[in-house]
């Protein structure tokens, strides 16, 4: 069960310093430790575990303790060094774990759903742990007496879950794409909106309460940043990914978003310039460049005696095009297009070669990453997934050096 450790090149991408293995099965959360050379994994092979850095070098588990059912989701709030897990049978279990990280002593179960807890989030002032889970609700319960305060239903499997903890909102992802933002109150709650643009299932949440923005990771490959704070509606779409978007983490500091996929692919994007918006696709029954009609709109291909062609959409423009009219590819950063997409011929003559430059930097994190966390004052990523392996990165070769970030060295 000891890590492997790696050397510390200088390079611009990721620099892997240890991996950490001996789990069964897969590890469903992993956290680093606040000041601390430690990391708290969650598995679904039952165990919670802290793993320390010995002297060697070396990380092996000071506690490994097992659980009554799969682990599925993980919170630590370092100052109190209370830590709750989620497990598939729907209860949370919360452990108080000593000073030293050699012992951790069970505190109280929460039966907070009828099914697999998707995510989990402490309040230290109110004193709830709020969760999601597979039973389609959102549980909050008063960690002082243990009872349930709160619960609302959605449609679907609610998957992921951030929360600000100064004006009580929730943001809940779930199966059906969908984001609900949510006000809780001590025993009720509201519905304030929902926010729709992925395709296919949200994976990931992350909300920053300093310029008030939520970023959404889905299966669909891609990530939307919400201008909650603008009120305007604003919404910046990222299409970098070759697979569903397991994390995402936003640096305030630097402006920079890091995302992990299932592949194993780990970006980092510069979200400090001015972005465009992606278009609304219009709808039109002829293209909107040639005019000749698509396949279902039969009145126009009885009267122009043509046969009807497939409708495509350019991701520049938005407008509803034929193949013939939109013959090119290109990528387009600026409006978060980090591959080539689909554009009409006239937008590709519009693209200058500069506006093809990358605006993020993509890395192989050469492992299956169901969950990635941060500890961005050191600039340290741990990342963990189906292979049962836990990887440390130092991620300061790519989200800034020290003296411009404010990183604390090591």
């Amino acid at each position: 069960m000891a890590a492997e450790i790696h050397s510390r090149p200088q390079s611009s991408r990721p620099v892997l310093l240890s991996k950490v293995e001996g789990h069964q099965d897969v590890v469903s959360a992993a956290l680093l430790i606040p000041k601390e050379d430690g990391v708290i994994t969650a598995s679904e092979d039952r165990t919670i575990r802290v793993w320390l850095k010995r002297d060697s070098g070396q990380y092996w588990p000071s506690i490994y303790h097992t659980m009554s059912s799969p682990c599925s989701a993980m919170a630590y709030h370092h100052d109190s060094r209370r830590i709750f897990v989620g497990q598939d049978n729907g209860a949370i279990m919360e452990f108080h774990i000593s000073e030293d990280f050699n012992k951790m002593n069970f505190v109280k179960t929460y039966p907070a759903h009828q099914n697999r807890v998707s995510a989990i989030t402490f309040c230290l002032v109110s004193e709830w742990v709020i969760s999601t889970g597979h039973d389609k609700c959102i549980s909050w319960m008063c960690t002082r007496s243990g009872s349930m305060l709160g619960r609302h239903y959605f449609t679907s499997w609610a998957s992921c879950l951030q929360y600000d903890y100064e004006t009580r909102h929730a943001f809940v992802g779930d199966y059906s794409g969908q984001i609900t933002l949510l006000k809780l109150e001590q025993n009720t709650s509201s519905v304030i909106t929902t926010l729709k643009g992925h395709e296919g299932s949200i994976t990931s949440l992350w909300w920053d309460p300093v310029q008030r923005l939520l970023f959404s990771g889905a299966s669909d490959h891609s990530i939307i940043m919400w201008d909650i704070g603008g009120r305007k509606g604003r919404t910046l779409l990222l299409q970098g990914h070759h697979d569903k978007v397991q994390a995402i983490c936003y640096i305030q500091l630097t402006r920079q978003l890091v995302s992990c996929s299932a592949d194993g692919g780990i970006a980092v994007w510069n979200m400090d310039i001015s972005r465009e918006e992606a278009p609304q696709w219009l709808e039109s029954d002829s293209c909107q460049k040639c005019e000749q009609p698509f396949f279902w709109n039969i009145k126009q291909m009885w009267d122009t005696k043509t046969l009807g062609l497939r409708q495509h959409h350019c991701r520049k423009c938005g407008q509803a095009v034929c193949g013939k009219c939109s013959t090119k590819r290109s990528s387009y950063p600026i409006m978060g297009f980090e591959f080539q997409v689909r554009v009409c011929d006239s937008c590709f003559e519009s693209i200058k070669d500069e506006d093809r430059t990358s605006l993020a930097t993509f890395h192989e994190g050469k492992h299956n990453i169901s969950h990635m966390s941060m500890d961005i004052s050191r600039g340290l990523m741990v990342t963990c997934g189906s292979d049962r392996i836990v990887k440390i990165w130092d991620m300061t070769p790519v989200v800034g050096c020290s003296l411009a970030t404010g990183f604390s060295s090591r």
